[in-house]
């Protein structure tokens, strides 16, 4: 490192890759880990900008420090490197430092506002059942073949990233399937990536309290497609508007997959019952134990994903019929009094519109269906009268909820989605702040045979309230709720 200048300046990010070697220990972009001879990335973040720690990471050790701005006053012992993007830097020098490990193994990338981690965790699931070593990265957790790892974010950061991807690579890992959030593009993590392909769920309104408008949210996820090599493929929801536009600047091969319209990988719903769908994918049928015309879609993109890899058609309709739902998504069980409870992670109104059109269009008139849901605080306010209106609309009866509030009031967030109930709908909806008291209340309405749906959290197992995470978990409590009522 020492024949390196003191200073490089608007040196581009392929160099500073040529300039590090390995005799740097370690590299970071958080302070409060630095390590002696490491390189130090300062990153402008959303509340923090790490070109205010330099000074301290340079006092814990730091050799090398990359970013945007240089300091004013300069250490003579430490190396500069000036770049225009020093979210990009670390992306790409976090794959250069792990030996690019998303080279040597088929790393295929899931974007979409909804079904993400569906498709992922169950190509996973298909990929284990056909006896192949496979990574997976989502929301709900990270597998390094059978190992498990905790998942914080739904794209983690890119030297997480790499160092799972590496770890992969020392396990004979072949498939990774990952979950790529719009977030993730924005901010770089995927870069530096190699994808052998990447699919394209469904947009609808989500995350336009960091995307200034939809058509930026568009775009970013647009982005991914944009930057796929021409030895990847794609593979798109046709039914969706925004899906041949994901694909208009690509070089990668296209193929489509549908419910409504002509496709590549086209599915029809024979039958649609809480024990599950019996599909036809491309002429085939096949028996599956998920529910819902959203799996529909999810399964015959998981179909076309394995074909566009290799697989056997008969050996995936095999396997096909085994996968069972993830944690968290429309996860359905029964009480012994037949109260029937779906606790699944819709937080979108496109989500929670899918969910109870589902239930809707199983149960029968004398069923009632009451739902549970809020909306999270510090995030997207506009979806609030939506999901308001939507959960009044389709159900029989609805308690708003607290649902992460963070910083903000939960009584002003339920007052915010109350703005989007229609007059007719104002006798079904009751407002309880307290998550527990919410449920309980919906558990002491329902009948027999009737359904509750909890929706919102999902997989998650806490409440964040005034940054404070409490446990708490939607199928735990309502479980214990139901348990202590029917006895």
């Amino acid at each position: 490192m020492r024949n390196l200048k003191h200073i490089l300046q608007n040196v581009s990010i392929e160099s500073v890759i040529g300039s590090l070697d390995r005799s740097i220990s370690s590299l970071h972009y958080d302070s409060r880990t630095v390590e002696s001879g490491t390189v130090f990335v300062a990153i402008k973040g959303g509340v923090f900008d790490g070109h205010s720690f330099i000074s301290k990471a340079i006092d814990q050790g730091a050799v090398v420090v990359v970013c945007e701005t240089i300091p004013e006053i300069l250490d003579t012992k430490i190396t500069y490197i000036k770049v225009n993007n020093t979210a990009r830097a670390l992306a790409l020098i976090a794959s250069n430092y792990y030996q690019n490990p998303s080279k040597n193994l088929k790393l295929i990338g899931i974007t979409g506002t909804n079904g993400k981690t569906t498709v992922a965790t169950l190509l996973y699931e298909l990929f284990k059942l056909a006896g192949y070593k496979v990574g997976l990265i989502s929301t709900v957790k990270i597998m390094v073949d059978r190992q498990e790892f905790p998942s914080t974010h739904t794209t983690p950061d890119s030297l997480v990233i790499n160092s799972f991807l590496s770890q992969m690579n020392t396990q004979g890992v072949e498939f990774c399937f990952m979950e790529v959030s719009s977030h993730g593009i924005h901010q770089y993590r995927t870069e530096g990536l190699q994808f052998d392909g990447g699919v394209f769920t469904n947009l609808t309104h989500d995350h336009l309290d960091y995307h200034t408008s939809f058509a930026e949210y568009r775009d970013v996820k647009k982005s991914f497609f944009d930057q796929l090599p021409v030895s990847a493929f794609t593979l798109i929801n046709a039914d969706d508007k925004n899906g041949s536009v994901m694909v208009q600047n690509t070089k990668a091969k296209q193929s489509t997959y549908a419910l409504k319209s002509y496709a590549d990988f086209r599915v029809q719903i024979l039958e649609n019952q809480f024990s599950g769908l019996l599909l036809k994918i491309n002429d085939q049928e096949v028996m599956t134990r998920l529910i819902g015309s959203f799996n529909a879609y999810n399964l015959v993109a998981i179909y076309g994903v394995a074909e566009l890899l290799g697989m056997e058609k008969s050996q995936i309709l095999q396997y096909l019929s085994l996968v069972t739902n993830v944690s968290g998504r429309f996860q359905y069980f029964t009480t012994p009094l037949n109260v029937n409870v779906i606790i699944d992670y819709a937080h979108t109104p496109d989500a929670l519109k899918n969910v109870l059109e589902t239930i809707n269009a199983i149960r029968t008139k004398s069923q009632k269906l009451i739902t549970v849901v809020g909306c999270g605080g510090d995030r997207d306010k506009a979806k609030r009268p939506k999901m308001g209106h939507i959960a009044s609309a389709l159900s029989s009866k609805v308690f708003f909820t607290s649902d992460n509030p963070r910083s903000e009031k939960p009584e002003q967030i339920i007052r915010e989605m109350e703005v989007g109930v229609q007059p007719q709908n104002l006798d079904k909806i009751s407002s309880i702040i307290d998550r527990e008291e919410a449920i309980t209340a919906a558990c002491r309405l329902a009948s027999s045979y009737d359904i509750i749906l909890i929706a919102g959290k999902g997989h998650e197992t806490y409440q964040e309230v005034q940054g404070v995470r409490h446990m708490f978990n939607d199928s735990e409590v309502t479980q214990t709720i139901l348990t202590g009522l029917e006895q």
